[in-house]
């Protein structure tokens, strides 16, 4: 086992530290009235809303002619937290730093090309790090740094843990392809790589064509694998783990493409959503038998309501939600219909189960939906431009509404029109304040015991701070531009890591409005010790 490691502490004073400071400059030139943020997916949804619905809601297919709803996830390169570290990659230079919550000790260890996610298992002991230049995955002790590779089969990029710690996979999400993503050697598209992070090994599995979702149950008793046309059900339970191959579409010359599956609470049913489809899909994961429930007109989201009661289809072709209640996932289902002026494709939900918000990201149309799930009430609001996506404070009362540069409908002389954008939303009284962004949003941040987010946006120097409380916005300058942004665990303390060739992490204070910078702890990272 080999460990490469460099250690500095942010109060040594060897380190270039930059002056704390506390000058915020309030920018109120914007202010106007009127998700873990995602960027604009790269997502490779197919059909063009015509096709046939499958099993029991066979006939006619959607006139719905708006392209699929994309669901915006920057997952990629955001830290990971346990409760006494962050890890943060630092792909240029084949890193990863970790950052003590108390005192904050920074460590660089060295792991594989170009590491692309970072993740935590459930126990803290290890942070699994996806090298996408490598092909490899290392597994980094959180307490001694001391890193483990394993090898992973080709051209992934995507890596999710089950909720025990004990299992990883790995895999390519065709929704996060970029450019750089496709090599020109031999390729499967229907492969993922399974990682028994204790035994330090890799087992690949052929689970369909084209990987759109996986998910484990919450015991990590199962795998769920949904590609195109198939739902791959693996036994984590078992010595030697492999793929159950279940199709999920009876007409296998042109089946509706899977998009998205949801696990019901107890592990005991898959459900998953076809585009184009009027069915949803039902696989008992302990017979592996498939069944169909009725949907509404091509459903476009499904979601699990944040209390694990409800799952909530969005079918936009007919106009509708379906509620449905998980403890009997074949009962008849709640159908509420939405607002006829307006095009309803995806849904967020408050972390109350409360309320939600629609919206489209398909439509063009610069407005969203409320819904009170205690009244039934459903409103229609406008806003300065399109939605790209949703986020909702921990306490459920402030919306973050996201704008692309993208126009729409937006008027040309509006002051946001070619413009990136936030919307912060008091979701009491809709009340709104549209702030214009300089540049495209990467990573969004609470503190989870006040109420303050952060957002941080592509090449650019900036930290920028929202009080969900005031709806006034701080620009907090930074020394060289903003790559990745958290905050620590239980601390209103965020960290965010920087462009620079020797290393460079911020620390601001946010009880406090003060911001130190530390520079340099990337100095010896190609030092190895044994």
């Amino acid at each position: 086992m080999k460990t490469a490691s460099t250690r500095w502490f942010a109060a040594y004073s060897w380190l270039l530290m930059l002056p704390a400071w506390s000058c915020m400059e309030s920018d109120l030139s914007s202010k106007a009235s009127g998700d873990a943020y995602g960027g604009e997916g790269e997502g490779e949804g197919e059909g063009e809303g015509e096709g046939e619905g499958e099993g029991e809601g066979e006939g006619e297919g959607s006139a719905d002619p708006y392209e699929p709803e994309v669901e915006s996830a920057y997952t990629a390169l955001l830290p990971a937290a346990t409760d006494e570290h962050v890890f943060i990659a630092n792909p240029d230079r084949g890193t990863v730093t970790r950052v003590e919550a108390d005192g904050l000790g920074v460590d660089t260890v060295s792991v594989g090309l170009d590491p692309y996610v970072v993740r935590t298992t459930a126990d803290h002991s290890a942070a699994v790090v996806f090298n996408r230049g490598s092909d490899d995955v290392s597994v980094v002790d959180t307490a001694t740094l001391a890193v483990d590779q394993v090898p992973v089969r080709p051209d992934f990029n995507q890596l999710l843990v089950s909720p025990d710690g004990r299992w990883a996979v790995a895999y390519h999400d065709a929704e996060r392809r970029t450019s750089g993503d496709l090599s020109d050697d031999t390729w499967s598209f229907n492969e993922v790589s399974l990682i028994d992070i204790q035994a330090r090994t890799h087992i690949p599995m052929v689970v369909g064509f084209n990987p759109r979702k996986v998910e484990f149950t919450a015991d990590s008793a199962r795998m769920v694998v949904v590609s195109d046309a198939y739902l791959a059900v693996v036994d984590l339970t078992v010595p030697e783990p492999e793929p159950v191959r279940v199709p999920i579409a009876e007409d296998s010359v042109e089946p509706p493409l899977a998009e998205e599956v949801v696990l019901t609470p107890a592990g005991r049913y898959a459900i998953v959503r076809q585009f184009g489809g009027t069915s949803l899909v039902v696989a008992d994961l302990e017979t592996t038998e498939v069944d169909w429930i009725d949907v509404g007109d091509s459903p476009t989201d499904l979601d699990v309501t944040p209390d694990g009661r409800h799952a909530i289809a969005v079918a936009r072709g007919s106009n509708e939600l379906w509620v449905y209640d998980l403890d009997d996932i074949f009962a008849e289902p709640e159908v509420v219909a939405l607002p006829e002026d307006g095009v309803w494709g995806s849904i967020v939900m408050s972390p109350d189960s409360s309320r939600a918000l629609l919206f489209s990201t398909a439509s063009e149309v610069s407005r969203y939906a409320s819904w009170d799930r205690t009244t039934g009430e459903l409103d229609v609001h406008t806003t300065v431009k399109p939605i790209e996506s949703i986020s909702m404070s921990p306490a459920g009362d402030t919306a973050l509404l996201f704008h692309a540069r993208a126009n729409g409908d937006t008027d040309p002389e509006s002051v946001f029109y070619s413009e990136y954008a936030v919307t912060l939303v008091d979701l009491d009284d809709h009340f709104s304040n549209p702030i214009r962004l300089p540049a495209e949003p990467t990573v969004l941040a609470h503190t989870e015991d006040t109420d303050l987010g952060f957002i941080i946006m592509a090449s650019e120097s900036s930290l920028v701070q929202f009080n969900y409380r005031t709806f006034i916005h701080d620009d907090i300058h930074l020394s060289s531009d903003a790559v990745h942004m958290g905050v620590m665990p239980d601390s209103p303390m965020v960290y965010v890591s920087q462009e620079h060739d020797l290393g460079r992490i911020g620390f601001y204070d946010s009880d406090h409005g003060e911001l130190q910078t530390v520079t340099g702890f990337e100095l010896n990272s190609g030092i190895e010790s044994y």
